[in-house]
């Protein structure tokens, strides 16, 4: 999908439909997004063949997705690791109250910041962070994190080991 195979890319316009309620997901819809989740570069031949309707059915209702905001991208499943980025940890934050936009706006640009959620419970933000070393992480917290005037505290979490979730489990 992502590379085209069959001559085909899908990229989101605007308009999306994001706002309002969200339009049902049809069995064929599911089936598309298994496929796509196990194999984001499957071809649009593929995935029309694989769920049993046509080309520009399957192309039609893909960007349907991609509109309605369903599929947000297409991306690669990282090793982290052998990726130069060895030292990966969570991150629990404490802020300040009513400042997660602000809080957000700062953690996307941090190096290595690979997710980031808004969570109930003892702590208000966990991150995920991959880094090259120790070092790295340690600069990242103690003068990235705590220097953002709306973080009260953190707590760092290292990941000794890691594995995806297999798509098709």
């Amino acid at each position: 999908m992502a590379d085209g195979r069959d001559g085909d890319r899908l990229e989101s316009r605007s308009g999306d439909r994001q706002e309002g309620l969200p339009r049902p997901l049809d069995p064929i819809d599911r089936d598309i997004l298994h496929i796509l989740h196990t194999d984001g570069r499957a071809s649009i031949r593929s995935v029309a063949e694989r769920v049993h309707v046509s080309r520009a059915n399957a192309y039609a209702r893909i960007n349907r997705l991609i509109d309605d905001g369903v599929i947000r991208g297409f991306g690669a499943r990282i090793n982290h690791e052998r990726a130069g980025q060895g030292a990966s940890a969570y991150i629990t934050l404490k802020i300040v109250q009513n400042t997660w936009r602000t809080v957000r706006e700062h953690l996307r640009t941090l190096p290595g910041a690979s997710h980031i959620a808004l969570v109930s419970g003892d702590f208000d933000v966990l991150l995920l962070v991959h880094t090259p070393d120790n070092r790295a992480l340690r600069e990242l917290v103690l003068t990235r994190l705590q220097s953002i005037p709306e973080v009260l505290s953190t707590r760092t979490l290292l990941v000794f080991e890691e594995d995806d979730l297999d798509p098709e489990s």
